[in-house]
């Protein structure tokens, strides 16, 4: 199976608040302008938040056979555009990005059912530019992003299974899965600044996965709940609280051969208000995914991914982007 490496990791990235850090960073005796402006610009770093929280990820439920282990690398390149109320005279924001990381997997047996753990380490670097009251503006990012450690385990039609078991034994074509991600603080943070590559909090993130199988078709939806920590050293020392943000996915699978196949995907998310310093701003977002991968198999133990996801937020205010990602895996 190959892995694919979640790049999604950054949320406090795609966010006209880069722009607003270039010529607008608030010193001694703000103005009455850039006060609301700069409330509203802490606002785009939080609906932006669940946009690249959200993944889509087919496959994610297939059995493999215990005490295999999985290295994977990967690339993505992500550009897009980034739409403000216009009484902020905020225009043509664009971003681009360049990500990469590192990912690990390891299948074991868990109470008698198949399971694995996921671990990725990403790496990224972004430009950001557009205009402020008509004056261009850019800024540049790179650096490490927060971790992500992923357990899941099957807990219907997927027994746990030795190589030469799993490869003489007929698999269940229903599967039922289940999982706890979680992304935890390492990446770079400081709270001087907006734009950061870590999101200095933790994300607990419950998912619940089905998928069918009939012939060489397979059909999966998975559904999850981003439960955020606070991040009490927001910028300039705000508090910045996350309300669970909701996420549903499914996918349309084809298999024309052992470790060829492609996937038509899509999903939704929704949620995420947030609250700064106890103050309710009643954003929610809404984010709507398509994407289309194809794997390829090297050889019986290497194989490639890749994958086209397009983003594109169903709000007023938001950011749509277009993603192509490449991940190579090893089995061994």
């Amino acid at each position: 199976m190959l892995i694919f490496v979640l790049f999604i990791f950054f949320k406090n990235f795609v966010s006209g608040v880069l722009i607003w850090e270039a010529n607008f960073m608030p010193r001694a005796g703000m103005s009455k302008y850039r006060k609301p402006l700069f409330i509203v610009l802490l606002l785009v770093t939080c609906w932006t938040d669940s946009l690249f929280a959200q993944d889509l990820e087919p496959r994610r439920w297939s059995q493999i056979p215990t005490g295999v282990n999985f290295f994977g690398v990967g690339y993505g390149y992500i550009k897009g555009d980034i739409f403000f109320d216009p009484v902020l005279k905020i225009e043509d924001a664009t971003f681009k990005t360049q990500q990469f990381g590192l990912s690990y997997v390891r299948s074991f047996s868990m109470f008698g059912r198949s399971a694995r753990i996921d671990v990725t380490l990403p790496y990224a670097a972004g430009r950001w530019e557009g205009l402020v009251n008509n004056e261009y503006a850019s800024v540049r990012r790179r650096g490490l992003g927060d971790a992500r450690v992923r357990l899941s385990t099957l807990l219907y039609g997927g027994p746990a299974q030795t190589m030469q078991e799993f490869a003489t034994s007929e698999q269940s074509n229903t599967v039922v899965g289940a999982a706890i991600a979680l992304t935890v603080p390492t990446g770079e943070y400081s709270s001087e600044r907006l734009i950061n590559l870590g999101q200095n909090l933790w994300i607990v993130r419950p998912q619940l996965g089905v998928t069918h199988s009939r012939g060489k078709w397979t059909g999966e939806v998975t559904g999850s709940v981003f439960i955020y920590s606070d991040n009490d050293e927001f910028f300039q020392n705000t508090d910045l609280e996350t309300a669970p943000f909701f996420a549903l996915q499914a996918h349309l699978i084809y298999t024309f051969r052992p470790g060829l196949w492609a996937s038509l995907s899509t999903a939704y998310g929704w949620g995420g208000e947030a609250t700064i310093n106890g103050d309710a701003k009643n954003n929610p977002s809404g984010n709507w995914l398509t994407a289309l991968s194809f794997g390829f198999p090297i050889n019986r133990t290497q194989g490639i991914k890749l994958t086209y996801l397009a983003a594109r937020t169903q709000k007023p205010t938001g950011a749509d982007n277009d993603r192509l990602v490449l991940a190579y895996s090893l089995m061994f």
